[in-house]
């Protein structure tokens, strides 16, 4: 299952629905990975990929300073899962990754 690309994620959460760009690619045979939103960009850490399911790990600071551990089950070029925030409810996460377009021929 191969899941390296950018993602678009919606999550689903106490405070609102939350849209962030996840992009993964391999380094050195690793799976590493960067997400954007809410004006910041953190890296992932501890980014797993075991059959259709991918887990990784983030710290966010707005809206507020959090710690993020999220768990998807990837479709072809579709995600869904969680998102979880220490004590907090477990949020929504439902993604879908980019096409790149091809360049027209001339």
């Amino acid at each position: 299952m191969a899941v390296e690309g950018t993602w678009d994620l919606s999550l689903s959460t106490p405070i609102g629905k939350i849209k962030a760009v996840a992009e993964f690619r391999r380094k050195s045979g690793v799976l590493v990975g960067t997400a954007h939103g809410e004006g910041e960009e953190v890296p992932l850490s501890d980014v797993v990929l075991d059959g259709d399911r991918l887990t990784w790990q983030q710290a966010i600071t707005k809206p507020m300073r959090l710690n993020l551990a999220f768990a998807v089950r990837i479709d072809g070029d579709t995600l869904t899962g969680t998102s979880k925030a220490g004590r907090l409810p477990a949020s929504k996460v439902t993604g879908e990754r980019r096409i790149l377009q091809a360049a027209p021929e001339h």
